[in-house]
């Protein structure tokens, strides 16, 4: 059980454990998440940790279709400037490897911002800790969870090119 499960269920938050084989082909966690368990991409976000103004790392939650945007991460975060976050800093800082970084119960509590497009769903799934385990709950519940707030993240859908 991983953190992110402990919480939810101290917390009594009504949630649901997805578990999918992971690929470690896989060209995309998220885009395979939503493949492996028959779900939209819109509902499965993932957790993408950026570095503000060279100063703190704060952590992005969007949909596994979508590209973040820097600068509306920026903005929603009071900050000038936002960059994706070095490998090594995610993990030291939430506890959690690549392609497992859940947005909840972190080892350090980051500032989250959850794109506002969660709001459209009834629930959502997130990444529950580890590669190939999701945990799907309500927006609302994430937002709690994580200490969140909703702005808006994410400008153009990602363009993945079919593998040959």
């Amino acid at each position: 059980m991983t953190p992110a499960i402990r919480l939810a269920k101290k917390m009594k938050i009504q949630h649901t454990v997805h578990q999918y084989t992971h690929d470690s082909r896989a060209e995309s966690y998220g885009l395979e998440a939503a493949e492996k368990m028959g779900v939209e991409d819109s509902r499965v976000f993932k957790t993408l940790v950026v570095n503000l103004d060279d100063q703190c790392l704060a952590v992005a939650v969007i949909p596994v279709s979508m590209m973040l945007n820097m600068k509306l991460m920026a903005k929603a975060s009071s900050a000038k400037k936002a960059t994706m976050a070095q490998a090594d800093d995610v993990e030291r800082s939430t506890g959690y490897v690549l392609g497992g970084v859940s947005p909840i119960a972190q080892k350090k509590r980051l500032n989250t911002i959850i794109d506002h497009s969660a709001e459209r769903f009834d629930t959502i799934f997130v990444s529950a800790g580890r590669r190939g385990l999701e945990i799907e709950l309500s927006p609302e519940n994430l937002k709690n969870l994580a200490n969140g707030m909703f702005a808006e993240l994410s400008a153009q859908e990602l363009t993945i090119s079919p593998s040959e």
